[in-house]
C-alpha cells in the first residue's frame, strides 16, 4: 500500500491532532514516517482544523516532539480567518483563546460593533454569557459571522470532547443564518492548501482521521482521501457510505506496509 499511495500522488496533506500526535505525544511511528517522507522528498503540509493555537504555537510543538515544522508548513483556520480579515481592514469580535489571538495581530477587536464575529474553540472557556453575546451581534447588529471549523467533536485526554461546530451550529439555528467557514471540510480550505504545494489537487492525499472533514473534503476538492484509524475515528466511520481511497491503521503503515 506504501508503494501505491506514493505511485498515484506526488505530495501529501497531514492532519495534526489524531494523525500525529494525541495528548501529549506523537503517535507510534509516526515521527518516524514524517522523516522518512522528508528524506525521499516528498513535499508535505500540515492542515489542522485546530483553532485553539496559532501556527507558530502549533509549529514550536512538533518541534518538540522532534518533528522538522515551520509555521509556513502549516495551515489552520485561525490564519486564514486572520488573512480575510486583514485584507479588508475589518473589525471583529474574536470568540478564540489567548494562543490563538496572535494570528490576529493588527487587526482591531471591537466587542461591542465589530464588522464580524469569529467564532473558535474555547473549550472550558465556553459560557452561556459570550454565546448570547455573539447571537445578539448576529441577529440584531446583522454583523458577519465567521466560523473557524465547524468539526463536531475530537479526542482528548479525558475522551470525546465537543469542538466548535456544535457552537457554530447553534448560533445558526438560533439567528437563521449560516456562518461562512474558514476551516475543513470547505473546499476553499483545500484550495488554499493545494497551493501552497503548487500540485494539481490530483496529485496529491490529504491523510487524517476524521472520515468527513478529512476524507469527504479532501476528496470534493480533487484529491485522494486516506484514513487512518487512529484519533477519533470509530469503526461506525466506514459505514457512513464514504469510501477513503486508503485506510491505514495509523500514519506508521504510510512507511511500514
Amino acid at each position: 500500500m506504501t508503494a501505491s499511495i506514493l505511485k498515484h500522488v506526488d505530495a501529501l496533506l497531514i492532519d495534526l491532532d489524531g494523525t500525529v500526535y494525541q495528548y501529549d505525544q506523537l503517535l507510534p511511528g509516526a515521527g518516524e514516517t514524517l522523516v522518512w517522507l522528508r528524506a525521499r522528498g516528498v513535499p508535505l503540509r500540515f492542515v489542522t482544523n485546530s483553532t485553539m493555537r496559532s501556527r507558530a504555537s502549533l509549529a514550536a510543538r512538533l518541534r518538540s516532539f522532534g518533528v522538522q515544522a515551520e509555521e509556513g508548513d502549516i495551515l489552520n483556520p485561525v490564519s486564514v480567518a486572520a488573512h480575510y480579515l486583514r485584507t479588508r481592514g475589518a473589525s471583529a469580535h474574536l470568540l478564540v483563546l489567548d494562543d490563538a489571538l496572535s494570528e490576529f495581530e493588527g487587526i482591531h477587536q471591537d466587542a461591542d460593533n465589530p464588522a464580524f464575529v469569529v467564532v473558535g474553540d474555547l473549550g472550558d472557556a465556553w459560557s452561556f454569557p459570550k454565546l448570547n453575546h455573539a447571537f445578539r451581534l448576529l441577529l440584531e447588529k446583522n454583523v458577519g459571522f465567521i466560523a473557524l471549523g465547524k468539526s463536531r467533536y475530537w479526542r482528548a485526554a479525558d475522551g470525546l470532547r465537543l469542538d466548535s461546530g456544535p457552537f457554530v451550529t447553534a448560533l445558526e439555528f438560533a439567528t437563521g443564518r449560516y456562518a461562512l467557514v474558514m476551516g475543513k471540510p470547505e473546499r476553499a480550505f483545500f484550495e488554499q492548501a493545494i497551493g501552497m504545494l503548487g500540485l494539481a489537487p490530483e496529485r496529491i492525499a490529504m491523510i487524517g482521521d476524521d472520515i468527513d472533514v478529512d476524507v469527504a473534503g479532501a476528496r470534493n476538492a480533487g484529491m485522494l482521501g486516506a484514513l487512518v484509524k487512529t484519533g477519533k475515528f470509530r469503526p461506525e466511520d466506514l459505514a457512513k457510505g464514504i469510501w477513503p481511497d486508503y485506510v491505514f491503521n495509523s500514519l506508521a503503515d504510510v512507511r511500514d506496509l
